[in-house]
């Protein structure tokens, strides 16, 4: 079976533990919490060892037989802790874990943790059979339209009631860093108390611990939040990001997606352009919406503003290079360029 993180409790508290519990992702928060609930239920339950197994290069998979097949002297029941630097495991590692499912043995709890599963890995027979037999538990990230309920939740959960105000507030400081919003909420708990929190005290007491990388900021853009891409460029340069770094995931797209709206200029379908180019499934459906909200000569115009940027870059013309990656990326949101206007001037009116 597969289950969402906030799905696992429920399916806790319903009955006995499945002999296999396979975690994927790459929200660290999220892994780590869901790791130590299903060792804290082990715990109640009786598994009172663990045996850990960190899964490298190199990996010798017969320590798993062995293991499996070490019953512990006293009877006690027993958590292998199975953790995989990375989900290729190879055809050792697939048969290795199938014949220890084909017959788990006796008050063992195998618990698995691995990086994101890819499309390919998700379809493996040694993925499969933990299905079969166990639980696959695929953690995301938590998308920022859903993070201030998620937050809400959270903190109700210690006694703190918060304005959907506070809690956009609190999204807006912690977007990208899970593990920076459970600090923040620890940190407010002790400051007020139980109680309810409004925006004053949000802003009198909560950091600004956003964390961005140059592909959300890119995500954003082409979402057409404007707003949301040029805070998350912001937060970058404060942060130290090199300007070539951002130019570079933006043109990256910029280039795709101007080679696909001129394919689908000349009558071939988006959908079959980006699959041809092997874009994941998963992200084809922001890519065709873009390529839907912007047309031929927009992607155009900003190949030129990629190179405008680069020239601003290399120390070419007078104008500042993150003013101009605003620019670029105010643009790839869908604002508009226009014409006959300083970029300096234009970029003001963009952020406001």
């Amino acid at each position: 079976m597969q289950l969402r993180p906030e799905q696992l409790p429920d399916h806790l508290a319903r009955g006995s533990l499945a002999p296999v519990y396979l975690l994927t992702g790459d929200e660290p928060l999220q892994r780590i919490e869901t790791h130590d609930l299903l060792r804290m239920r082990a715990r109640e339950a009786g598994y009172s060892q663990r045996e850990v197994l960190d899964v490298e290069r190199g990996f010798d998979w017969n320590r798993l037989t062995e293991a499996g097949g070490n019953l512990s002297l006293f009877g006690d029941r027993r958590i292998l802790d199975v953790r995989l630097a990375s989900p290729r495991i190879g055809s050792d590692g697939s048969r290795a874990l199938q014949a220890f499912l084909a017959e788990p043995p006796p008050d063992t709890l195998l618990l698995l943790s691995a990086p994101k599963l890819d499309a390919g890995q998700l379809k493996s027979k040694w993925v499969k059979t933990i299905e079969q037999v166990g639980v696959l538990v695929r953690i995301w990230p938590i998308e920022a339209a859903r993070l201030p309920q998620w937050l809400a939740r959270r903190m109700r959960a210690k006694g703190l009631e918060v304005t959907p105000e506070a809690a956009g507030l609190l999204a807006e400081r912690v977007e990208g860093n899970l593990l920076a919003a459970a600090q923040e909420i620890d940190k407010l708990l002790l400051l007020h108390g139980p109680g309810v929190l409004d925006v004053d005290a949000m802003l009198a007491a909560v950091s600004d611990s956003a964390r961005f990388d140059v592909f959300g900021l890119v995500d954003a853009a082409l979402a057409g939040d404007a707003g949301r891409a040029l805070r998350m460029l912001e937060g970058l340069r404060a942060e130290g990001v090199a300007a070539p770094v951002a130019l570079w995931a933006l043109a990256r797209e910029i280039r795709l997606l101007a080679a696909v709206a001129e394919g689908v200029s000349r009558g071939t379908s988006a959908a079959a352009l980006l699959a041809r180019r092997r874009v994941w499934e998963q992200r084809r459906g922001l890519l065709e919406r873009a390529l839907r909200r912007l047309r031929l000569p927009h992607w155009r115009r900003l190949l030129v503003l990629c190179q405008q940027v680069d020239q601003a870059i290399k120390g070419g013309g007078r104008e500042d290079s993150w003013r101009m990656l605003g620019l670029l990326v105010g643009a790839l949101a869908g604002r508009p360029l226009v014409r006959g206007k300083a970029l300096s001037g234009l970029l003001d009116k963009e952020i406001k």
